[in-house]
């Protein structure tokens, strides 16, 4: 068999049963909508390479060719999914993230402030069930991390009976009965 390279894409806390962790990850989970903690966890890892690769680069001297080079990426991407303030470009900021300014930017999260969902809940339900668009594209992973020139393209999608389709399939078959229906009380009236 060949070997593949894959890594970890969560991590879970040394201490498990910690209170005050607990209570915190459990209020994340409810207030963003998010199915398990593994959620919270993988955000977490991504957050803390992030995090290493700052502090790696904020140990350089200010003018090394690679805290330059890779200082200004880092902060550009962040910048580009919109986890960074455009005023606070500068690696000091970077350590200073947040899981929640991840959690903020997931379509899940947009979704529910841009009010096409009636909860957080309701939000992941349409993106799950292929209601919501990006552009052009239908997106059904509810941790897709919206970036800031994309924020204003998120809509329902043009198939969905949300966005003008078709009408679902209990709508159609109570239309079709009401249609019957009113025929039968049409041809009553005509004997």
């Amino acid at each position: 068999m060949p070997k593949v390279n894959v890594s970890k894409t969560y991590k879970v806390p040394k201490r498990p049963f910690e209170s005050a962790r607990l209570d915190q990850e459990l209020k994340l989970a409810g207030e963003y909508g998010l199915r398990n903690k593994r959620e919270i966890y993988r955000v977490g890892l991504t957050l803390s390479k992030i995090r290493r690769a700052a502090r790696d680069l904020l140990t350089r001297p200010e003018k090394d060719a690679k805290r330059l080079f890779e200082g200004n990426a880092l902060i550009r991407r962040l910048i580009r999914v919109g986890v960074l303030d455009e005023t606070k470009a500068k690696l000091d900021y970077v350590l200073g993230l947040r899981i929640d300014d991840f959690l903020e930017r997931r379509l899940q999260t947009q979704v529910f402030k841009l009010g096409l969902a009636k909860s957080i809940h309701h939000a992941r339900v349409l993106i799950r069930q292929r209601h919501i668009r990006v552009g052009k594209q239908i997106v059904n992973i509810p941790s897709f991390m919206v970036r800031l020139d994309s924020q204003k393209h998120i809509d329902f999608a043009l198939t969905s009976p949300y966005g003008g389709g078709r009408a679902g399939r209990v709508k159609r078959k109570s239309l079709k009965a009401a249609a019957s229906k009113e025929e039968g009380a049409a041809e009553e009236d005509e004997e």
